[in-house]
């Protein structure tokens, strides 16, 4: 965003989160409470109808939708302010490595928060009130997919940032067990090279607040 907006605002209700953010002469970031009245909404974040877009990554099912989207329709540009938002699903590297990958998943199913639903749903059914942007008949999902590369490192070090491992991490279990682990570098092994290209689906909701 700070490559194409001149002045970002990056909220988060982490301290933790914000101290790995970016950090861009043109970015401001705000740690933020879970809610917000508007007087410090505007205090902290933004004034009224003075913002182009909001974008929300792999969060928006957390929210308390309603105060949320209050406080989008407050901030945003009437008619055409932007509310974007996505999730992604689950990696894709190969056959052998998704096989290990989707055991621990399933394995990993008791320590989802029943939110989770929303994002193997796609964000099909999120409830989101905007209407669609210009030169769209709706205002989503729509899929994309990205691309990172990483070694198996970088894919455990991803998998252990996942709310289902700190929550059983929390509760005593060890999702990457020593035999869970010993898998993943065997099937990472089944093809060349230490670095692969992880696939992640992405699924985005787009709106405009209109009038």
């Amino acid at each position: 965003m700070a490559g194409v907006y001149k002045n970002v605002v990056g909220t988060d209700t982490s301290k933790q989160q914000l101290a790995f953010a970016s950090k861009l002469p043109n970015i401001h970031y705000v740690q933020t409470p879970p809610n917000m009245p508007l007087s410090n909404l505007e205090r902290k974040v933004a004034q009224h109808e003075t913002v182009d877009l909001v974008t929300v990554a792999q969060a928006i099912h957390w929210f308390d939708l309603p105060t949320f989207y209050q406080q989008v329709k407050w901030v945003l540009k009437k008619p055409n302010g932007v509310l974007a938002v996505w999730c992604y699903l689950e990696p894709v590297v190969n056959e052998a490595v998704d096989t290990v990958y989707w055991k621990l998943y399933n394995e990993s199913g008791p320590y989802w928060d029943p939110a989770r639903k929303l994002v193997d749903d796609r964000y099909r059914s999120i409830d989101f009130p905007f209407e669609p942007v210009d030169g769209m008949d709706h205002t989503g999902p729509f899929e994309f997919v990205t691309e990172r590369k990483m070694d198996l490192d970088d894919y455990l070090t991803y998998i252990r940032s996942r709310a289902s491992y700190q929550t059983a991490k929390s509760k005593g279990v060890e999702l990457l067990s020593k035999d869970v682990i010993e898998n993943f570098e065997r099937a990472w092994a089944s093809e060349d090279g230490n670095q692969k290209v992880v696939h992640y689906p992405v699924f985005l909701r787009i709106g405009k607040v209109g009038i």
